[in-house]
């Protein structure tokens, strides 16, 4: 069995096959070798601390690439970062459904904000935050607008032939069994979170940004909170109608401060009960759904990062003994299988890996996450 430090000399090395020459990482192999923003910035995140310059550099690669227009074709608005892009002579052929650069993520730009707030608080690097103030305002701009507009962050794509579903959860068709527009549940905490991000970054524009942060948060409770079950739904579509299934979603609700203390606690009891959490982690869909499925691609896997994101949320919390359990869980997937995928099964207690045509390896928010876990005390 491999001790701590090899394992992370070697998350390091697979970390390293994954760095694009601008700095950035670029989301997996073989499937995904591309430059992603939700993957991308989550990676810096979970890297922030051992190499923060993956971070600036990724910060910095999706500036030069915000939109500066509209464009149904790409899903493209002004002030909104990429979902995707090619980014270099590795990467896979032009996509066959969307040009581009391609920006249908509902939740790329509220994390290009978190992060960029994240990563003033670690190096204090002011300077890279006024070099790129144009860019963090745009994005603060286009979450705020979109709220203002719809109450929520929705998404409903511009392009028939572009994803359905633009969350982390994203696809081309509907998986999620929810109709357009869609307001996506952790979108909503990343917008609060993302507002309060804008308002340190750019302190003249504070009231605003903090202004519309607490009417989200205001409604948000009233709208996707499901009283019997006492949980959050995944999501809204256009009517206001909860899609009530319950999923790892409301997990990333736990560090962007949408939460009051009773609803977060509930949020953390569900995760941890036998039909949504295994010993090798948290599940994306609960067993007792209608439509779970062990070795589905978002209904039902464990996926490393999803994990991870829910567990800065416990850490925060000061729920460690829950912390806990998912660091060693992904560390006990790791020891199971010899290498951390992208995603894997989880079927009578024994990790399943048939979908491995599916499984990027090395994945950069995967590996980021474990090394994230080891790298704590």
């Amino acid at each position: 069995m491999q001790t701590v430090s090899e394992i992370k000399k070697v998350l390091r090395l697979d970390i390293e096959k994954l760095r694009d020459p601008r700095g950035f990482l670029n989301a997996g192999i073989p499937r995904f070798n591309r430059f992603f923003g939700r993957d991308s910035l989550i990676s810096g995140w979970q890297l922030l601390d051992t190499d923060p310059l993956i971070c600036r550099a990724t910060l910095e690669a999706l500036s030069k690439l915000q939109s500066r227009r509209f464009n149904k074709k790409t899903d493209e608005e002004p002030g909104k970062i990429i979902h995707e892009t090619y980014s270099g002579p590795r990467s896979k052929p032009p996509h066959r459904y969307f040009p581009m650069p391609y920006y249908g993520a509902i939740d790329s730009t509220p994390l290009y904000l978190i992060v960029f707030a994240m990563y003033l608080d670690r190096t204090k690097d002011r300077a890279f935050v006024k070099k790129h103030r144009f860019h963090i305002a745009a994005a603060a701009e286009w979450v705020t607008k979109r709220i203002e507009k719809d109450g929520f962050l929705y998404y409903q794509r511009g392009n028939r032939k572009g994803l359905f579903h633009q969350g982390w959860k994203d696809g081309f068709g509907n998986h999620l069994q929810i109709r357009l527009p869609v307001a996506i549940v952790e979108a909503q905490g990343y917008a609060y979170l993302a507002l309060s991000a804008a308002a340190k970054l750019l302190p003249r524009s504070s009231f605003n940004f903090l202004h519309t942060a607490r009417e989200l948060k205001a409604r948000f409770t009233q709208s996707f909170w499901m009283q019997k079950p006492r949980y959050f739904a995944l999501a809204l579509d256009g009517k206001r109608k909860q899609r009530a299934a319950i999923t790892s979603n409301p997990g990333h609700l736990l560090f962007t401060g949408i939460l009051n203390r009773d609803q977060a606690d509930a949020v953390v009891r569900r995760l941890f009960k036998p039909d949504i959490f295994t010993s090798y982690g948290i599940r994306t869909h609960s067993a007792k759904e209608p439509d779970f499925d062990s070795l589905s691609y978002h209904l039902g896997s464990v996926w490393p990062h999803d994990n991870w994101i829910i567990a800065q949320g416990l850490k925060k919390l000061g729920h460690k003994q829950e912390y806990l359990k998912i660091k060693k869980a992904l560390l006990r997937a790791y020891q199971k299988i010899g290498f951390i995928p992208e995603f894997y099964g989880v079927i009578d207690n024994k990790i399943i890996l048939e979908m491995e045509k599916m499984v990027c390896h090395p994945q950069a928010w995967a590996n980021g996450a474990l090394l994230n876990f080891l790298s704590q005390k």
